[in-house]
């Protein structure tokens, strides 16, 4: 069967079981947007590229499945660049597609054209430059292979206008020969036994788990390690949802935001087990001063984590899932069990006692709760939006943030009972992501209710895309907590640099989100006081045909606490006011 090379791409999309894309063609791509007219494959048409492949994002992180997005050359490809860096970071299976000039023209400085494979190379596991339409159906499927085996990541297909339009005779690869790709995956098992024995004898030890949890699908192996054990949980602003908030050994989130008695407690151990996690800065603070009297258990499925930033005393290479099930089998050979109390108690082997450890973590829960001071009257605290929300919604709700005060806000005081209902742009920090990334999360759960928490500078950025969700039904709901600053900057310039607030204002009523949001097809609601925060929710959470858009006016003053200021150690954690005298 002859095909053009732009329909052998679609009909390898399909063939990798593609349900749906998310872009916006134009001259390059065009021949490619053509057959998309006769294919399964639901196109979702963006307002701007970026939001397609942070909507991509969002889809694959609810999913687990790769999410596709597709763009046209030069500025369009460009567009994109943002997502594919914070997909990158975040370890969230992508596959872009973009459109280039003819190969003829390729290096001439053509209409629209741009080296895309050189300006992505150091922000995607691989590209192509596709030069021969027989090559598409194997590029295609090496692509998916690439984005969805070991550590998840992005890549990009790049298809010049002529090889689309070129013929070839249609085939599908049996199998995918990449000899310079071999992820790991099973543990070595003598690693596994080391990591076990520093388990017996850990008596301060704290799980670190990390978005790889999440990634490897092991959030019901990581619980039984923690049952099997009895040992403490961290889980990162990335792995969110990994472990229950409700579980008694959950500590909540670490790091530059986490609360106290996370950071401390992976400050004062004796042993850190690092599960799909890469000791990110603003976890560890100060790395030098970071938990200095803890030995390292490291598993990760990328072995150039492994020594990056904190050198480990047993490093596992592979699948987080794989490696906590060989670890429970070890573990399980010495009879190790724990207490219902929480604490852990020794089989044959002598497993520490961690009664002690449990003591001090429930004192310094006591002593540094999160902590806000509610008012009667306006502005708005944001906790109070955040637990108010929660408390309305189910709790198989899908939150995604945006970045900044807001963010941290959300991780804070949302309490995550499930895996994968937490999206939020981590190491790249990309404001503007929330509102395509929640356009892209009900697209691939629609069953699920999807709200998006977000600040009045992040939803300026990419509001656009409610455009999209209104022209293609797809009804997300929009929390802003407008503060009418750029929060964190502001927060910064007010702890660090004197209260020099230098162009951080926004200004409460420009633009009016009730318009803009009514003006994008969605309903808008304006909320100024605390007792009309729960209706205005209500109401929202009743709406379930088009997009809801509510402007919370939230108190410019307040800060996220607690707080490591950068560089520091996280022994230098400033706590809220209110418990600043409190002996730690």
């Amino acid at each position: 069967m002859e095909l053009t090379g732009a329909q052998a791409l679609i009909k390898s999309l399909e063939m990798e079981g593609v349900e749906v894309m998310f872009g916006l063609p134009g001259g390059a791509i065009l021949p490619v947007y053509d057959p998309i007219i006769d294919s399964s494959i639901r196109h979702v048409l963006v307002r701007h590229e970026q939001g397609a492949g942070h909507m991509a994002e969002g889809y694959a992180m609810v999913t687990g499945r790769p999410g596709v997005a597709m763009v046209t050359s030069g500025p369009g490809a460009t567009n994109i660049v943002t997502p594919l860096s914070n997909a990158y970071m975040d370890s969230t299976p992508l596959v872009v597609v973009s459109g280039q000039v003819s190969t003829a023209s390729i290096g001439t400085d053509a209409f629209q054209e741009c080296d895309i494979t050189g300006v992505t190379m150091g922000i995607t596991k691989h590209n192509w430059l596709v030069k021969d339409p027989a090559d598409i159906p194997r590029v295609v499927a090496e692509a998916f292979h690439v984005a969805t085996t070991g550590r998840p990541g992005p890549v990009l297909v790049d298809v010049p206008k002529d090889v689309a339009n070129g013929r070839m005779e249609w085939y599908w690869p049996e199998s995918v020969d990449l000899p310079g790709y071999r992820p790991v995956t099973v543990g070595d098992p003598e690693a596994v036994r080391r990591a076990a024995e520093l388990i017996r004898a850990a008596r301060r030890p704290v799980i670190y788990a990390g978005g790889g949890i999440l990634k490897a699908r092991a959030a019901d192996v990581l619980r039984a390690l923690a049952d099997r054990t009895g040992i403490p949980v961290v889980t990162t602003l990335m792995a969110r949802g990994a472990f229950p908030d409700s579980h008694p050994q959950c500590l909540g989130m670490p790091g530059m935001h986490g609360n106290y008695t996370a950071v401390t407690a992976m400050q004062r151990s004796d042993l850190l087990i690092a599960l799909g996690t890469r000791f990110d800065d603003r976890v560890t603070g100060n790395v030098a001063r970071f938990a200095p009297e803890a030995k390292v258990v490291h598993v990760d499925i990328d072995p150039a984590e492994l020594g990056k930033v904190r050198r480990p005393d047993v490093g596992i290479a592979g699948d987080c899932r794989l490696v906590i099930e060989e670890l429970l089998e070890a573990l399980a050979a010495t009879g190790q069990h724990a207490r219902a109390d929480g604490s852990a108690a020794g089989g044959e082997a002598g497993f520490g006692d961690l009664a002690p450890w449990w003591d001090q973590l429930h004192r310094w829960q006591e002593q540094f709760p999160l902590h806000y001071e509610p008012t009667e009257g306006p502005p708005i605290k944001p906790q109070m939006v955040i637990e108010t929300l929660r408390e309305q919604t189910g709790e198989d709700t899908i939150v995604v943030a945006g970045v900044g005060q807001h963010q941290m806000w959300a991780s804070q005081y949302w309490r995550f009972e499930h895996p994968y209902t937490w999206v939020n742009s981590g190491g790249a920090g990309t404001m503007g992501f929330a509102v395509p990334a929640a356009v892209g999360a009900k697209v691939g759960r629609p069953d699920r209710t999807v709200w998006a928490i977000d600040g009045d500078g992040c939803f300026q950025m990419t509001a656009q895309e409610l455009v999209t969700a209104s022209a293609e039904r797809i009804p997300v709901k929009i929390a802003i907590l407008n503060n009418a600053y750029l929060g964190m900057v502001r927060q910064w310039q007010e702890m660090f640099y004197g209260e020099r607030y230098s162009e951080v204002y926004l200004s409460p009523d420009l633009p009016d989100y009730v318009k803009w949001a009514e003006a994008m097809g969605c309903v808008g609601m304006r909320v100024e006081s605390p007792d009309e925060v729960l209706p205005a929710i209500e109401k929202a959470n009743s709406i379930d045909d088009r997009p809801v858009v509510v402007d919370f006016r939230t108190d410019a003053f307040e800060k996220v606490y607690p707080m490591v200021p950068a560089g520091a150690s996280n022994d230098d954690i400033v706590v809220h006011p209110a418990h600043d005298g409190r002996a730690r």
